[in-house]
C-alpha cells in the first residue's frame, strides 16, 4: 500500500481539520527569500540543472515533513508514503505542460527520471500528459519575476489538498544569490508551524555544498 489512513480520533489537530476543511478557501501561503548561493554554485560546477537541484531538495524537505504528505480523500486524511513533483515545464513556443517527476533519494536517479519526464512534456501538446495523482507537490517556476507574493488559480468545485510551491528569479544581493520561494498549503492539514519546519529544512539543504 502506498498510503495509510490517519487516525483522526488520536490526531492532535482533529478540531483544526474539521474547522478548516469547511472553508471555501482553506489554503494559506507565505513567501520568503531563500539563500541559494551554495546550491547554485554547486549546480554550475557539476554542470547540472539548478532547477532540478532545488526541485530535488524541496522534495526531500516535503517528504521529511510529514504533513506535506497528507491529503484529504472523502473526508478522511491519508498519508502518502512518498510525494512527487507535478511541475510546470516550459516549451519553446512559450506555453507549458504539467509534468510528473517521481521523487528519488539519489539525485543522479532523480535527474535521469526528470529528464525523461521533461522531454515527455516538451514533445507533447497536451496540458497534462503526465496524468499525475494527488501524491504530488504542485510546483511552478517563475524565473522572470522577483516576486514578493503569489496567488494561484483555483477551481473550488474540485477537491484539492496538494501543497503548491512557486520559485522566482534568482538575483544577486550583497554577494549572495537570493531566490523568492512561495508555499501554499491546506490549513486543515497543517499550520504555519509545519510550513516553518519545511522552509527551515529546505534552506538547510540548499546550504549543503
Amino acid at each position: 500500500m502506498s498510503f495509510t489512513e490517519l487516525n483522526l480520533d488520536t490526531w492532535d489537530r482533529k478540531a483544526h481539520f474539521h474547522f478548516f476543511k469547511t472553508y471555501e478557501e482553506p489554503f494559506f501561503g507565505v513567501s520568503v527569500d531563500i539563500d541559494c548561493t551554495l546550491a547554485f554554485q554547486s549546480a554550475k560546477r557539476a554542470g547540472v540543472s539548478f532547477f532540478l537541484v532545488y526541485l530535488h531538495k524541496a522534495l526531500i524537505a516535503a517528504n521529511n515533513v510529514e504533513p506535506f504528505r497528507y491529503r484529504i480523500v472523502d473526508d478522511k486524511v491519508i498519508v502518502h508514503n512518498k510525494v512527487n513533483a507535478a511541475s510546470t515545464i516550459n516549451r519553446p513556443n512559450g506555453t507549458f505542460g504539467f509534468s510528473n517527476i517521481e521523487f528519488q533519494k539519489s539525485f543522479d536517479q532523480f535527474e535521469k527520471d526528470a529528464q525523461v519526464a521533461i522531454e515527455q512534456v516538451r514533445n507533447s501538446h497536451d496540458l497534462n500528459p503526465s496524468g499525475a495523482s494527488d501524491n504530488v507537490i504542485h510546483f511552478s517556476a517563475l524565473p522572470w519575476i522577483k516576486f514578493t507574493s503569489v496567488s494561484h488559480a483555483r477551481n473550488f468545485s474540485l477537491p484539492d489538498s496538494c501543497p503548491k510551491i512557486s520559485i522566482g528569479r534568482v538575483t544577486d544581493i550583497d554577494g549572495k544569490k537570493i531566490m523568492p520561494f512561495s508555499v501554499h498549503v491546506h490549513h486543515a492539514l497543517m499550520d504555519g508551524y509545519h510550513v516553518g519546519l519545511f522552509i527551515d529544512e529546505f534552506q538547510q539543504l540548499m546550504d549543503l555544498n
